[in-house]
């Protein structure tokens, strides 16, 4: 039994077909969902997205931010990153790591300035743990 799930970011439709289940970290923490879910809308926080296709297939993804709803049963993801684990850049998302790193060590940080270096952290380290397959 499967869902049509549809992922869809700002730079366009990055997947859209039958899925088994989507496995998404929302704000609450992470949701699997299967065929005859019942509605269900939430925020998405940082973290890996899963999607097993037909046949046990799985592909995995970096999902930071939007949100996942189910409706009638078909889902549908929203997010403002949605990046596939074998296209991920882990040299870029280690530099992005030490960025961060560097700008949370300044002395006199504002308080605005380390939320937006710890959110930047956060978003390189799950980079990297789904690039690696982690």
């Amino acid at each position: 039994m499967t869902f049509h799930l549809q992922v869809v970011t700002p730079d366009g439709l990055a997947f859209e077909g039958e899925a088994e289940k989507l496995s998404v970290r929302t704000q609450d923490g992470v949701i699997g969902i299967l065929p005859r879910h019942i509605d269900y809308v939430a925020p998405l926080g940082m973290g890996e997205a899963v999607i097993t296709e037909p046949e046990g297939k799985q592909r995995r993804a970096a999902c930071i931010g939007g949100m996942v709803a189910v409706q009638i049963g078909e889902v549908r993801l929203v997010a403002t990153t949605f990046e596939w684990a074998e296209k991920i850049d882990l040299e870029r998302a280690k530099e992005a790591e030490e960025r961060a790193r560097a700008l949370m060590a300044k002395d006199g940080i504002s308080k605005r300035d380390l939320k937006l270096a710890e959110a930047k952290l956060h978003r390189a380290l799950v980079r990297q743990a789904v690039g690696r397959g982690k």
